[in-house]
């Protein structure tokens, strides 16, 4: 288990950490005491299933990933009251906060089609509702993805063209995000149990999804694919961040940098690197 701290503070606002994404209504948080207990916390990341399985993007090229790494850091859980809501603003305000410090990178891709989102790492936390949570991205210190803040590395396919990729994206990203929205609730922590959070990633927001229509939201802002095709060389696209400066357009360019990827499950984040 990783190396833990509890924060026990009055109802003040806290610093926290980007991007916004998909729906989530706030319910309130239980009242809670210095005599609850303590439990295990475990933070974990998500590409989502289609990082996984593949998907084919909105403007047709059917993808798949070996690897794609991402590098959270300063992940840290809140027990806020009121209810964090990313859509209005401002910080969370906790009565208890939890936080895993290091920059640990995980590939998002590992696993088969149905493995569970990734462990970044866990602590011992006391027990109750986390209904917040903030983290960084960062760049990787070391390793495959050295450097890279975000690096996706696989294969695109369309008609008769089979491309490799690597595609690295160095822009460091900060982020605080309310409750998680899915078919389960996240962060509910009983004394002596294990409950978990997520940081959810959402790669249909950059490449699109061809199972919707060209006009449904998820495929109106996305890029696809093709701007990345198109700076092929020997049968491969290999680029970093000046590459695609220097090589998408001004438009497609500004879509990447300001592109929305992070939630909590369906939930909504708010960027606050430039705050």
């Amino acid at each position: 288990m990783a190396t833990w701290r509890v924060h026990l503070v009055g109802l003040t606002l806290l610093t926290a950490l980007l991007l916004s994404g998909c729906g989530n209504t706030p319910t309130a948080a239980p009242p809670v005491s210095s005599e609850v207990g303590t439990g295990t916390l475990e933070f974990r990341a998500n590409g989502e299933d289609f990082v996984r399985q593949g998907f084919v993007t909105s403007d047709g090229w059917a993808i798949s990933f070996d690897h794609l790494y991402v590098t959270p850091a300063n992940l840290t859980a809140y027990q806020s009251d009121p209810p964090f809501d990313a859509d209005a603003g401002g910080m969370p305000q906790a009565a208890v906060q939890v936080s895993l410090e290091k920059p640990t990178t995980v590939d998002l891709a590992a696993g088969d089609a149905q493995a569970d989102p990734i462990l970044v790492g866990a602590v011992e936390a006391a027990a109750g509702r986390y209904n917040a949570l903030a983290w960084e991205l960062v760049r990787a210190a070391d390793g495959p993805a050295d450097g890279a803040v975000i690096l996706m590395e696989g294969r695109a396919a369309k008609d008769d063209v089979m491309l490799p990729f690597r595609i690295s994206l160095d822009g460091e990203r900060a982020y605080v995000c309310g409750d998680f929205v899915g078919d389960e609730r996240k962060g509910i922590l009983q004394a002596g149990e294990t409950a978990d959070l997520e940081a959810t990633f959402h790669f249909d927001h950059l490449f699109g999804d061809g199972s919707a229509p060209p006009d449904a939201d998820i495929n109106r802002g996305a890029l696809g694919f093709e701007p990345f095709a198109a700076l092929a060389q020997d049968g491969m696209v290999d680029v970093d961040m000046s590459a695609l400066q220097a090589g998408l357009s001004a438009e497609d360019y500004a879509k990447l940098t300001e592109m929305h990827l992070a939630h909590v499950g369906e939930g909504h984040c708010q960027n606050t690197s430039e705050s």
